[in-house]
């Protein structure tokens, strides 16, 4: 009969293969194998293709800043041509604006004066027609109050006064 080596594990398992002693050895020259390997895969494929990629992005972003400085200037370029063009607008309407306070208040003063003119001519001719109509007025109330002196006198006394001493006391009590 022949004798078998059976190896029994303690509780009939079998260990996990990487924790399996007998082949660890094994196990770390495949480890290395395979992490060369994989480092060369890295350098030589995937970090080249990530620097490149890296270096687009930087070479966009570099072109997408100088771009985005360009249409800044541009815009500020344009909002101080703007701004330039609204102060003189607000220039020439300001003169504009002065312009036609200036030639109407000419105009008003033109028509003022013409006003004041025709006035006045009107208070002179008023003036004249008061004047001329007080000066009948007194000429016909000189002889009402000669007529009303004389008749009072002449009431009074029983005589009638003489004319040219009647004419002298009126006109005399008329300069006061």
């Amino acid at each position: 009969m022949a004798t078998e080596a059976h190896t029994e594990h303690p509780g009939g398992k079998i260990p996990f293969p990487p924790f399996n002693k007998e082949t660890f050895a094994s196990q770390l020259v495949w480890l290395v194998i395979f992490f060369v390997a994989l480092y060369l895969i890295i350098a030589r494929m995937a970090i080249p293709r990530l620097g490149g990629i890296i270096e687009a992005r930087s070479q966009r972003i570099d072109g997408d800043m100088a771009e985005a400085k360009r249409l800044k200037d541009q815009s500020d370029t344009a909002l101080a041509a703007y701004e330039k063009s609204l102060a003189d607008a607000r220039a020439r309407a300001q003169a504009m604006a002065g312009e036609t306070r200036d030639k109407l208040n000419a105009e008003a003063d033109t028509t003022r004066k013409k006003l004041e003119t025709e006035l006045n001519a009107r208070l002179a001719k008023a003036e004249e027609t008061i004047a001329a109509t007080k000066t009948t007025a007194m000429a016909n109330v000189q002889g009402i109050a000669i007529d009303t002196a004389s008749a009072i006198v002449e009431r009074l006394t029983g005589t009638a006064p003489a004319g040219s001493a009647v004419q002298a006391a009126v006109a005399d009590a008329l300069k006061r």
